[in-house]
């Protein structure tokens, strides 16, 4: 069945609704949103013209009433295309006032003296020029900007129906391209080839794009798992690792699989089936009210007996409009799981020689534990063909 592409505009209202109730909660009498994930979280304005850093953009959530795009002219017709109608324009580039009078006006019109957030925790930026931000403030009047008490975060942690849907689709996209490797790897291919081929096959199952791959091949694993691809042709005995970010509707999937080319060395084997293992383990751990800590240890304890070392940070994250979302899986990080809740398991283990393996998986929290996003994988390494 093909997945329904955008959200519905009773699923747009209830996000305001909730900011809205948020805000009356925090003492806000507005929200300020400026990142791509956050406008296109609550009005569905997607675009890939986000890379280029030269425009700001602004949407205004106000306490009550409907929100107002504050954006660049080249952004008019497709926000047209999303729920909201109050849009306002300037021509960007500006380089004298690129947007700022025109946002100071709309915060006084719609707030007045009030109090407007702005994400300012874990994981936000502002995405405008500081110069600029300090001349809003001057330009504002009597309004005045602070941080967002975490209710923009707070809400996109929470994953809709339509939301996890979305990233379903991206994991089993993902899935049937893992499923072809055998096609692109084996003995003899640089591993840039491969990275740009299974590239390909994920575009040819089905994703919108292929925003992040990472991965690594060696005897016995791979040193890191963010370098580029070299041209260094695989081996046999060598295991490759291919971590795909592939997006489907602006959600991402986050997941990798390791692969023997030819038969594995003991070593790795025994490895693999102790990243299942802890898996298994932090799946088993998930229930609402359990924390992102707890996970940790539970995978943890199966890597290390417990000794809760990070060496290479964390155990897994959220996951949703962005590649990495809160919370991180880390033994300091107490965020409570709730249903709705997109997570990675993520863990790794150090084989020899420097190297390690890394496995990982996609969930999502429910009311009685936790469901496989991604197609589960067995605990025996997957081996291609010389």
């Amino acid at each position: 069945m093909t997945e329904a592409r955008g959200f519905s505009q009773a699923e747009f209202e209830a996000r305001l609704a909730h900011a809205q109730a948020a805000m009356a909660r925090e003492g806000l009498d507005g929200l300020l949103v400026t990142t791509h994930p956050d406008v296109y979280y609550f009005t569905g304005f997607l675009t890939g013209f986000w890379e280029s850093p030269t425009r700001p953009w602004f949407v205004l959530l106000p306490q009550a009433g409907a929100p107002v795009a504050v954006i660049p002219g080249i952004g008019a017709a497709l926000m047209k295309k999303t729920w909201i109608t109050d849009i306002r324009t300037w021509a960007s580039p500006d380089l004298a006032d690129d947007g700022v009078s025109l946002l100071a006006d709309t915060l006084k019109e719609a707030i007045g003296s009030g109090r407007i957030g702005i994400p300012d925790g874990h994981e936000s930026h502002l995405r405008m020029p500081v110069a600029d931000f300090e001349r809003l403030k001057r330009e504002c009047g009597a309004v005045t900007i602070t941080g967002d008490r975490g209710i923009v975060r707070a809400l996109r942690l929470v994953k809709s129906e339509a939301e996890i849907a979305k990233i379903a689709n991206a994991c089993a996209i993902a899935g049937r391209a893992f499923d072809r490797v055998g096609e692109v790897a084996g003995a003899g291919d640089p591993l840039a080839s491969v990275f740009r081929r299974f590239q390909m096959l994920c575009l040819e199952e089905g994703a919108d794009q292929v925003r992040y791959l990472a991965g690594g091949a060696g005897p016995y694993g791979y040193s890191d798992v963010i370098s580029p691809a070299s041209e260094e042709p695989l081996a046999s005995g060598d295991c490759l690792m291919l971590d795909t970010g592939l997006t489907w509707d602006g959600y991402f999937c986050d997941y990798d699989r390791n692969f023997a080319i030819g038969k594995p060395d003991p070593l790795v084997r025994s490895a693999h089936e102790r990243l299942i293992e802890a898996t298994y383990c932090g799946f088993a751990a998930v229930r609402p009210g359990a924390t992102a800590a707890d996970l940790f240890h539970a995978m943890d304890k199966v890597l290390t007996g417990g000794e809760a070392r990070t060496d290479n940070g964390r155990l897994g994250h959220g996951l949703g409009i962005q590649l990495t979302e809160w919370p991180s899986l880390i033994p300091a990080d107490e965020t409570a799981l709730v249903p709705g809740m997109v997570l990675t398991l993520e863990p790794g283990i150090a084989t020899r020689d420097g190297n390690m393996l890394v496995h990982e998986e996609n969930i999502v929290v429910t009311e009685n534990g936790a469901r496989w996003l991604s197609p589960l994988q067995e605990p025996a390494i997957r081996v291609l063909a010389i």
